[in-house]
């Protein structure tokens, strides 16, 4: 063989691999795609009750990469399911199951998936949700009413049309009361909404209820059962170390390339513990800070494994939290595998989201009943010590890029994507809970927002 026809056939041959290599990536692409708009319209037209239409053209293709246009979606009302691909091609399922929210069928089967629910635990109104209701108060005392009615008119206004905020609710409790609520059009007290990574503080309070039980323990190592061979370094990570984001695993949460560790593991895995557990360690244990959702996911399947029975641990959250604090329209959301995806996938109305926020502000006690252990929220607004001061054990201390220092000390957040956030003020005994779909940087800014809120309080 002649050199210039080596050189071809060398060419040729790495063409072929750039071009399976092109193939590859953008299959995995329309994979998270189609996965995205599946789960997307599911989880809006099953959950939340919204119009299709207005669920595909708003959440799942407004602001969005220009292939999600592409993906053709078709809702099975009968089925309660969502399919979705690209012109046949990369398909994928989401199967709504009452009590569970939505699941993608990645690696089973709908039929499967199906057999696999487990019938919701009844909602019954307990002993401590009868001795706490949380009602409005439009007449409560140390209130500017002008002041907090302008507050709204801002909120769900669109100052910038480059930077749409799309607040769909806002509830402020103060004092244990509703003393300010507004939703936008086609949203209502009743209406779940996904909360993304505001579902890591909901698991921060089923942990603690798991601790409370003497089922769990912080400072316990060798929690997760695929880290227990011999040598495994990552069997010294601690339950603490996993709440305060200080495991020193790898993991990527980068929201601009849809093909990194945080959405590959939400929308292009059936198994999110798993995908997040193997991944291997670069930093000992406790030495290194790192946001992770896949940290969070990880200590869903510790929860699961010290439950040790997958009907008690897919009714846990109703039974252990939601029920006991009258937070009915709540409901996580599990993989294919049967983990709740505790990172990113809850769902619940904005009066249930300050419901939690408001568990919190009175030190995990409700209507008289202890739901969390004595001590357990100071544990939980305890900065990480390699943290530099900003996160706790899944609860944000401060807000990176919302205007710093404007609240009172003491203030911490649960924060998710698209700005959905619940502040908790402990002086000024105040939870304000804003939910919408802001999706391009600063175009909500929270910490501000409930400083003016804080400004109407006389």
């Amino acid at each position: 063989m002649t050199l210039r026809r080596r050189i071809l056939v060398a060419v040729l041959a790495l063409l072929a691999v750039l071009a399976a290599t092109g193939a590859y990536y953008f299959h995995r692409l329309l994979l998270v795609g189609s996965a995205f708009t599946a789960k997307t319209l599911c989880d809006g037209v099953f959950i939340s009750r919204r119009d299709a239409a207005s669920v595909l053209e708003e959440d799942a293709r407004a602001d969005q990469i220009s292939l999600l246009r592409l993906i053709d979606p078709e809702v099975h009302s009968g089925s309660r399911s969502v399919t979705a691909s690209f012109h046949g091609l990369a398909e994928r399922t989401a199967v709504y199951r009452e009590g569970l929210g939505c699941t993608l069928a990645i690696g089973v089967d709908e039929e499967v998936l199906r057999g696999r629910a487990v019938p919701p635990a009844t909602t019954r109104p307990t002993a401590s949700v009868a001795r706490q209701q949380l009602t409005r108060d439009e007449t409560a005392k140390g209130m500017d009413r002008e002041k907090l009615r302008g507050l709204l008119d801002r909120a769900f206004s669109e100052p910038d049309p480059a930077r749409l905020r799309r607040t769909r609710a806002v509830v402020i409790v103060q004092d244990g009361s509703i003393v300010a609520e507004r939703y936008a059009a086609g949203y209502s007290r009743d209406t779940a909404l996904l909360g993304w990574s505001m579902a890591k503080s909901a698991l921060n309070a089923l942990i603690g209820v798991l601790v409370k039980q003497g089922r769990l323990r912080l400072e316990a190592s060798g929690s997760l059962r695929s880290w227990s061979s011999p040598g495994d370094p990552r069997g010294s990570i601690t339950l603490d170390q996993l709440l305060r984001m200080e495991s020193g695993l790898e993991f990527a949460e980068d929201y601009v390339n849809p093909l990194r560790d945080v959405t590959w593991m939400l929308l292009g895995t059936g198994d999110a513990a798993a995908y997040a557990a193997a991944k291997p360690l670069l930093a000992p244990p406790g030495t290194r800070w790192h946001y992770s959702s896949g940290t969070t996911n990880i200590i869903s399947r510790v929860m699961r494994e010290a439950i040790a029975d997958d009907a008690e641990y897919l009714a846990f959250p109703r039974r252990a939290l939601f029920d006991r604090i009258g937070m009915a329209s709540a409901v996580i959301e599990t993989d294919a595998a049967g983990n709740f995806v505790a990172s990113s996938f809850m769902h619940a109305s904005a009066r249930d989201w300050a419901r939690l926020g408001l568990l919190y502000l009175q030190d995990g006690v409700w209507g008289g009943e202890r739901i969390l252990p004595e001590g357990w929220v100071q544990y939980s607004v305890t900065p990480a010590p390699a943290s530099d001061g900003k996160f706790g054990a899944h609860f944000w201390l401060k807000l990176g890029g919302h205007s710093p220092g404007l609240l009172p000390p003491g203030a911490y957040h649960m924060a998710g994507h698209d700005g959905q956030f619940v502040t908790i003020v402990p002086e000024k005994k105040l939870v304000v809970v804003r939910l919408g779909l802001s999706r391009v940087p600063r175009a909500w800014d929270q910490t501000a927002f409930v400083a003016e809120v804080i400004g109407a309080i006389r």
